[in-house]
């Protein structure tokens, strides 16, 4: 059986994977923590502009968003939206739905 050191990209996405349960479970100070540990993993191990980089932001994008923390969550769609866009072209399906989320009013629209 092949292991994976604490820092390696198999370990953050475990992180995000846990932080979607805490979340879910609206436990989300950990589930922010676990996020924030995982963004910080794969920004190291992959670049900024990763695709799976991009799918933590968008994480703790909505985690703000069901947490009410509207102004923290526009940032961080935008950010999404920018590294899908360029790493995918703005008429990918992920590109577009990023767009959406960037785009909403959640205030008005709310999950």
């Amino acid at each position: 059986m092949k292991s994976f050191g604490p820092e390696h990209p198999r370990v953050a996405n475990s992180l995000m994977n846990l932080g979607r349960l805490y979340r879910k479970q609206e436990k989300y100070a950990e589930a922010e923590s676990l996020y924030q540990r995982a963004l910080a993993m794969l920004e190291k191990a992959l670049g900024p502009d990763d695709l799976t980089v991009a799918t933590c932001v968008s994480n703790i994008a909505l985690l703000y968003v069901f947490q009410g923390r509207l102004t923290d969550a526009k940032p961080l769609f935008k950010r999404t939206l920018e590294i899908r866009e360029k790493r995918l072209g703005p008429a990918h399906p992920l590109a577009v739905t990023a767009r959406e989320a960037y785009e909403r009013d959640w205030a008005k629209d709310p999950l």
